[in-house]
């Protein structure tokens, strides 16, 4: 079954509603089930306008572009520390130490 996401607008709207038609029809009317409802109500009363608001999507798109760009220079980091630990082996195999500053 899938679900409708709603958006804050139309929460308002049925909070509103079932204080005209009440609870249960409200419910039926908008197919929302009386859990949900009364979860709604809660947030409403606790926070206010911002109880309500989707919270699914958080993240910013600037936030995900620095995310995607943390995860490229991370790549880049362990390649090059696997880069110069393969030298530092070659070193080591060729002079018998792998401090360059003994050679």
């Amino acid at each position: 079954m899938k679900y409708k996401k709603w958006t804050l607008k139309e929460k308002l709207e049925i909070l509103s509603t079932s204080e005209e038609m009440g609870v249960v029809e409200t419910c039926r009317k908008y197919s929302v089930s009386t859990g949900t409802f009364y979860s709604w109500k809660k947030k409403f009363e606790h926070k206010g306008e911002a109880g309500l608001k989707v919270t699914y999507d958080t993240k910013s798109k600037e936030l995900k572009e620095a995310e995607e760009e943390n995860r490229v220079l991370r790549k880049l980091l362990s390649d090059r520390e696997i880069e110069l630990e393969v030298q530092r082996e070659l070193l080591k195999k060729k002079f018998g130490t792998s401090d360059p500053r003994k050679i």
